[in-house]
């Protein structure tokens, strides 16, 4: 061939007046029509492009490129490399030709783009089978729970890998984040406190993608949880408030953020701030809702009932034994009023305990006793590490000295410690991090 640096090639891309960006726009077009499949991705590079068109190439490319080539100018590959002749000829201008490339090239981008996107109908199954996850959580099995909470988030990463539409993308980042959420609570209720503060984290991350300031909410609740069950109330404390500052949030989101900064004051021992953000969790609502904590709920919900079985743990923080028996109580109605099918095991079996330990302050070891009636009806596999904390609390009150010796506590305290010893937790040996934490 030739060593002149200028070739047809060259001639043909200024007469169309092709950029380097217009002209692999159009060989990548062309190689999808005459290519097969497997072949169909290739591509041209800017510095492939510089040299084709300046002659600087010893021999033709290879087979499937000159084929592209000769399909995209309709010009023998080898002329293309070759000086252009002293006059080229204008190609005549053919209309209905035109329009036929036009017509074609419109249906192969058309369904390029068809190929980017994703069915409504697999979005709105992926929707449904997060938010029946997220309701059904409470009565799942902690090991179900997090399988499935994993299979849901996998299956929106390779959803959100097949699409290229921005709506669909930002639904996608949500589900994997709800799921992600999910996973955490379950890697919290197993008792890996390490697991679970990482996928909260990674759960706030697809929030803030998204921009979906619910899910950073709520994961933000959920790692103040962790904190202070991992002996950092301070820290709690801070993560919980901090959450509240995010936007769209409705009443339920700010009753759990204001029931979980109180439980945290109360591991401070810091009275004032508790009794103020019990208020918080209590108060009438402006009647504002959110797409997570209302929409989807379950989980992601919290009920009248967990937030008085939440206060009532906080009371028993302070030292209040009376308030924790006025709490615990109205949870366990405000429970017992659901159809059973709807009923929580973790909240009556964490308020139950509550109540206990509350009626062991005031001497009432018969009382205690019978309050602990729901807690044996935890299965091992929802024994999470709340319930096994709240328990913890009243295996130690029955070490003072006005029930050790009694055969009552005697048979409670080893009743409470075969129920943590077969709890799924203290199976996979992660369950003494939460009773360590609470101790004081």
């Amino acid at each position: 061939m030739s060593k002149n640096p200028q070739t047809l090639l060259k001639v043909l891309v200024d007469q169309r007046r092709w950029r380097y960006v217009d002209f692999e726009r159009a060989f990548r077009r062309a190689a999808t029509q005459v290519l097969d499949e497997a072949a169909r991705g290739l591509t041209v590079s800017e510095a492939q492009f510089r040299r084709w068109t300046a002659g600087r190439v010893q021999t033709l490319p290879g087979a499937e490129a000159c084929t592209v080539l000769e399909h995209l100018l309709g010009v023998d590959a080898a002329a293309l490399f070759d000086a252009p002749p002293s006059v080229t000829p204008t190609p005549t201008f053919n209309l209905e030709d035109e329009i036929a490339m036009t017509a074609r090239d419109a249906q192969n981008e058309a369904n390029a783009a068809a190929s980017e996107s994703i069915s409504d109908i697999t979005l709105d199954q992926l929707r449904d089978d997060v938010t029946s996850m997220a309701r059904g959580y409470t009565s799942t099995s902690t090991f179900d729970a997090f399988r499935e909470a994993r299979a849901l988030r996998e299956q929106a990463e390779q959803l959100r890998d097949r699409t290229q539409v921005p709506t669909q993308q930002q639904e996608l980042l949500i589900l994997a984040g709800q799921a992600c959420a999910l996973l955490s609570t379950a890697a919290f209720d197993l008792g890996s406190f390490d697991g679970a503060r990482r996928l909260s984290r990674s759960a706030a991350l697809y929030g803030e993608t998204a921009r979906f300031d619910p899910l950073r909410a709520f994961a933000g609740g959920t790692l103040a949880y962790i904190a202070y069950f991992t002996g950092q109330p301070a820290e709690a404390a801070r993560l919980a408030h901090q959450a509240q500052t995010f936007t769209g949030l409705g009443d339920v989101a700010r009753r759990r953020l204001a029931a979980i900064e109180a439980r945290a004051f109360g591991h401070l021992g810091d009275a004032d701030s508790a009794h103020r953000a019990v208020g918080i969790s209590q108060a009438d609502g402006q009647g504002f809702t959110d797409d997570l904590h209302d929409e989807v709920g379950g989980e992601f919900g919290f009920t009248v009932e967990r937030l008085a079985m939440s206060n009532a743990s906080t009371c028993l923080l302070l030292g209040d034994g009376q308030g924790a028996e006025v709490a615990a109580v109205r949870s366990l109605a405000l429970a017992e009023a659901r159809p059973a099918a709807t009923r929580s095991a973790r909240v009556t079996g964490g308020a139950a305990a509550d109540l206990a330990t509350a009626r062991l302050l005031r001497g009432d070891l018969d009382g205690a006793a019978e309050a602990m009636t729901p807690v044996w009806d935890v299965s091992p596999g929802q024994r999470s590490p709340g319930l096994l904390a709240r328990t913890a609390r009243v295996r130690r009150t029955l070490t003072d000295a006005r029930f050790r010796t009694t055969q009552v506590a005697v048979d409670l305290g080893e009743h409470i410690e075969d129920f943590t010893r077969l709890s799924a937790s203290h199976q996979l040996g992660t369950g003494a991090g939460p009773l360590a934490a609470l101790e004081g």
